[in-house]
């Protein structure tokens, strides 16, 4: 047991994660090297295409130094901030991390998230100065960023080429010298945590643990903490990216995979823990918290005949996914389809993807919100996720809205773009701190509502792509918040009904009838497209009505005659006006939903 090494390697987004581990892996001869491939941990089209980890993965490497056999359990994170609820597991279950900053870049916003994850579990963390081959590579710099920035002392810090595979060896010799080995407890009632859950169609779904106490063999009958149900051990695994490794046993500070073949994710969630029916343990490892969604959009088929297919592709989804949650939901505009929880935009976005991939379905999704907080003159407080949920407005005390604490990093050249920009987006400063003369760090409040849409494509707009960001929420707060509806030819149009700030309702109301003027079909008749607040209407654009010559077929005679048709066709117009409905096209939607 004083062989093992459990380490994670933590970096912002682009810093070499993934190739290092490549790298590691390959010098430990864990895969063979016809197999191996770039990312080889990666193993989704979308990680290998964006370059971004999604789904935390391990391996268990065997290494030899000075005539010692030691055993490495390398856990990968992702490094976005939606997945942060895996990082923190996967962190839980080290005694060590690796903090990789990329050597001409220096320290981004999401290195300092990751590092306090790290610290609070109390890791002892390598820094790694990874792209030391670059032309533009300055380790001084960097190194005075981190001790600056995070505190860490850099005097010995690991330089690194993942590329090209330079002082991997040193960094592994660190590794087994610098990380403590796993404390057990072999004796103790046995206890498990899981840090990772996926489904696998032959063995159902399956659990990968990192065992704190005592073992787990094949054929013991095991205990899920958080459901309390019993199941029997079908298969022990440890982990590896090609093909895992079978076995019969894990012991205490070891990573493994625990099959159980159930047919549900849902059975074996991040941060449950396992222990075994015979001799039970009192407590778990650690608390177990659900993940909770923080951003909700709706998704509906463009062919409203797919609605069956969408349920079974998200019922298969969170086979593989089980933060994600779901309920149908109605709309007039768009049919049927449901109300999706996500993580945050990113999770958004590859859930979207690999709807669309996975299961060949072309889908819509509406504008993304968040869940408001509504007291009520009655006392109550309830929760909504969709703005045609809102009450009436005599019967809502006030509306608490989500915020969160974000970091931004950034060349100082653009600081006073950003700053009016957060402005703009109602951000609240809590810090402010030169890191050197030409980088700074701000420390925002933001309103959740206010980053869901597009504010991270113009942050990196206006900052030319320097700019790095990173959140994490922080509570609710009351906000003088409206609800403003669309109404076209008279009738809301739910799909587009948005909560704004007051005093922003009425521009965004004006830009928002504008651009439904270009959308909707010219009718018969005169179409009329408004924003309200409740009854109150505050902005207003004509669709005109397409002309029809009625006096082609008049020729000769008195003007009162052309005047009779015109009449008679005035009158038409009117009646249809009253009673016309209008069909929407659903492609209507995503140009309104991007309008910022």
């Amino acid at each position: 047991m004083s062989n093992i090494r459990n380490f994670s390697i933590i970096a912002h987004i682009d810093h070499g994660k993934s190739t290092l581990a490549d790298r590691i892996i390959t010098e430990c001869k864990a895969v063979e090297d016809r197999v191996m491939s770039n990312q080889v941990m990666d193993n989704m089209d979308i990680e290998k295409e964006r370059g971004i980890t999604i789904k935390a993965q391990s391996v268990r490497l065997n290494y030899e130094l000075n005539g010692e056999h030691y055993v490495l359990n390398l856990i990968d994170t992702p490094g976005h901030v939606d997945f942060s609820y895996e990082v923190s597991r996967s962190l839980a279950s080290c005694e060590g991390a690796l903090l990789i900053v990329d050597a001409s870049q220096g320290v981004q916003a999401q290195t300092i998230a990751n590092v306090f994850i790290a610290l609070e579990n109390d890791l002892e963390i390598i820094p790694v100065l990874n792209k030391i081959d670059l032309p533009a590579a300055n380790p001084e710099r960097v190194k005075d960023e981190i001790e600056h920035i995070i505190g860490l002392d850099c005097s010995d810090a690991i330089e690194v080429s993942a590329k090209t595979g330079q002082g991997v060896k040193e960094l592994l010799e660190a590794i087994i010298k610098r990380i403590p080995a796993p404390k057990v407890a072999p004796d103790k009632p046995t206890k498990a945590l899981i840090y990772d859950s996926w489904f696998d169609s032959y063995l159902g779904a399956l659990a990968l643990v990192r065992v704190y106490d005592g073992s787990i063999s094949k054929g013991d009958d095991v205990i899920v903490m958080g459901t309390n149900k019993k199941h029997e051990v079908l298969n022990l695994m440890y982990p590896n990216p090609v093909a895992p490794i079978k076995t019969d046993k894990i012991d205490s500070g070891e990573v493994g995979i625990v099959v159980l073949g159930l047919k549900t994710v849902s059975d074996v969630q991040v941060g449950d823990t396992i222990t075994l029916a015979k001799n039970r343990a009192l407590e778990p490892v650690d608390d177990f918290k659900e993940a909770k969604p923080f951003v909700f959009a709706g998704l509906y088929p463009i062919e409203t005949d797919k609605f069956e297919d969408l349920r079974d592709a998200l019922d298969k989804l969170k086979l593989n996914d089980s933060s994600l949650s779901y309920e149908p939901e109605t709309s007039v505009a768009l049919g049927f389809g449901f109300r999706v929880g996500f993580l945050g935009l990113l999770h958004m976005e590859v859930v979207k993807e690999r709807l669309e991939r996975e299961f060949d379905l072309d889908l819509i999704a509406t504008a993304p919100t968040v869940t408001y907080e509504i007291h009520l003159t009655d006392g109550s407080i309830k929760m909504i996720q969709n703005p045609s949920e809102l009450p009436p407005v005599n019967s809502i005390e006030s509306i608490k809205e989500p915020y969160v604490n974000s970091t931004i990093i950034t060349p100082t050249e653009f600081l006073g773009n950003i700053i009016t920009f957060l402005n703009i987006r109602r951000g609240i400063q809590t810090k402010m701190d030169y890191i050197t003369t030409d980088r700074v760090l701000l420390e925002y409040d933001i309103p959740m509502n206010e980053i869901v849409m597009d504010f991270y494509d113009r942050l990196k707009s206006i900052t030319k792509g320097y700019a790095s960001f990173d959140y994490e929420p922080c509570g609710y707060r009351v906000g003088d918040l409206v609800k403003l509806d669309i109404k076209v030819a008279g009738e809301n149009v739910d799909a587009l009904s948005i909560v704004v700030p007051r005093d922003k309702a009425v521009s965004k109301g004006r830009d928002l009838v504008k651009a439904m003027k270009e959308i909707v079909p010219r009718q018969l008749f005169e179409v009329a497209i408004q924003a309200s607040i409740g009854n109150k209407i505050i902005a207003r654009e004509n669709v005109k009505s397409m002309g029809k010559n009625v006096t082609a077929k008049c020729y000769g005679g008195d003007i009162s005659r052309k005047r009779k048709l015109l009449e008679k066709q005035k009158a038409g117009k009117k009646r249809m006006k009253s009673i016309g409905k209008i069909n929407l096209p659903s492609e209507a939607f995503l140009s309104v939903l991007k309008i910022d």
